[in-house]
């Protein structure tokens, strides 16, 4: 679990850094102040996406197994169907 944690936590880093950074340059410009106000939205939006990576990468994992057509691990299989993959 705690490992899970970590690597939310760095991936809400990492990409809120990149993504408000780059939106806010595009629409508002690196005029003064900039840093100031991409660091509040940087931080509003770690704020929010930590949480949300934490909830959404069970189901996000379990989607990607059954796009590719993986089995899921038995203690994970009563969360989601089948969808017609077949038992070996």
């Amino acid at each position: 679990m705690k490992q899970k944690i970590v690597v939310a936590f760095l991936t809400g880093i990492i990409t809120t850094s990149i993504i408000s950074f780059t939106l806010l340059g595009v629409n508002r410009g690196f005029a003064t102040g900039f840093v100031w106000v991409w660091l509040r939205s940087w931080a509003i939006a770690c704020a929010e996406v930590v949480p949300v990576v934490l909830l959404i990468s069970p189901l996000v994992q379990r989607l990607a197994r059954l796009l590719l057509r993986e089995r899921l691990p038995a203690a994970e299989a009563p969360l989601l169907p089948d969808a017609g993959i077949e038992k070996t």
